[in-house]
């Protein structure tokens, strides 16, 4: 295989369509406003409670960034962790390379690392050798880093600062699970979904890195919501068999019964988190590289615990049943969509209300910065005030590819 631009795929509109961030707007906001016409199922919307989560967010956005030079919510940040340079240390290992296999390195870390992301589980913990001890999504950034570091994912010892399809595809379950540390003491979810994510990208990428190929080979510049839909074509066969159009996997894109008939396209809800939790992480990257991602707005934002749980906890989204916050559900139903749904629509309302308050625009503070200033934070501190752990107010079972 060539590390090369790569063939795009032929799908059909329906297919593009649902592949696209307007897509994700378009659906989570209508159910948003059947939220607000209390016409959902499962979740009572109370807008008068959205003043509380713009209070929360810009409590802790002052607090982490009091002179709003705001970073983009991506697996960056999560790297240095505990105030070590872990990110430093890699570029130090890149000096030599040239600036495209820089990019095309970081590129490879960043894909797995984001792929290893899913939801860790409250038990589970990861030791840095000489460190300290991290748990979720930071414990998940620091074993991927130090996988990537020890040349796990690539096949050549020579090189071992790079993922390639022939490392990931030779990645065993056993050596997975000892690189993250799991063991009967120290269980991990859905540790066989993420190796089976792994897997699926060797079959599709001759290495993550050629994503900066076909993207530098556009010329100086790509839309954000351009660099997601690359995201999606290419990695889209990785995905669990879940909905299909057309005879494509559609990965995280689910139905609700108030769209339309379960079997239509109108009654599907595309998300796609990973795949913008990895767009959001390419963007510094290949700015390194000179490639510069712009509109930055048109992503939305990621419905996941700690963006969706602020909602809950803040009383913005009120459980009809209050089974939803004791048992844990599977992501495809019906109030898990729902939920996800009106966290991205919200999102886009606290926003607006964030940047109101601070008297910024959308380029001065795009989506992605409120997230990281932010949202992310709030719910995360919001949830340790309120149960033991900081766990979520709403459980789901994670197979290691959505959350």
């Amino acid at each position: 295989m060539s590390d090369g631009p790569l063939a795009k795929p032929n799908v059909s509109p329906a297919v593009a369509w649902l592949r696209t961030p307007a897509a994700i707007r378009e659906r989570c906001h209508q159910l948003l406003d059947l939220g607000l016409a209390r016409r959902l199922p499962h979740f009572r919307v109370e807008p008068s409670r959205l003043p509380a989560v713009v209070d929360a967010v810009l409590e802790v956005t002052r607090e982490c960034y009091p002179t709003l030079d705001i970073p983009l919510h991506s697996r960056w940040g999560h790297f240095d962790v505990g105030g070590v340079g872990r990110v430093a240390q890699l570029d130090a290992r890149l000096k030599d390379a040239t600036p495209q296999e820089r990019a095309r390195a970081k590129l490879d870390l960043v894909v797995v690392s984001v792929l290893l992301d899913a939801g860790s589980g409250p038990r589970w913990r990861y030791t840095e050798p000489g460190g300290a001890t991290y748990a979720r999504s930071e414990g998940l950034a620091v074993a991927s880093l130090r996988m990537f570091l020890d040349g796990l994912f690539s096949s050549d010892p020579k090189q071992p600062l790079r993922a390639d399809a022939e490392g990931l595809g030779r990645l065993t379950l056993e050596r997975l699970a000892r690189g993250m540390q799991v063991s009967e003491d120290n269980p991990l979810d859905g540790l066989e979904g993420r190796l089976h994510l792994l897997r699926g990208l060797s079959r599709v990428l001759p290495r993550p890195g050629a994503l900066f190929d076909l993207v530098a080979s556009r010329g100086g510049g790509v839309r954000a919501a351009e660099l997601l839909g690359e995201v999606l074509e290419h990695l889209g066969p990785i995905w669990p068999g879940r909905v299909m159009v057309d005879a494509v996997n559609l990965g995280d894109v689910w139905p609700h019964s108030a769209l339309g008939p379960a079997e239509s396209v109108d009654a599907l809800v595309p998300f796609h988190k990973l795949s913008q939790w990895m767009t959001y992480s390419l963007v510094e990257p290949l700015a390194e590289a000179g490639v510069r991602v712009t509109e930055l707005d048109g992503l939305t934002g990621l419905p996941e615990y700690r963006n969706g749980g602020l909602f809950v906890d803040l009383g913005v989204l009120v459980p009809r049943d209050e089974r939803l916050t004791t048992q844990a559900l599977r992501p495809g139903e019906e109030p898990i969509v729902e939920w996800r749904a009106l966290t991205v629509a919200l999102l886009d309302r606290v926003a607006a209300l964030v940047r109101g308050r601070l008297g910024l625009g959308p380029e001065e503070l795009p989506l992605g910065k409120v997230l990281q200033g932010g949202t992310w934070t709030a719910g995360r501190r919001v949830a340790a005030r309120l149960r033991p752990g900081g766990v979520p107010p709403i459980r789901v079972e994670s197979d290691g590819t959505v959350f």
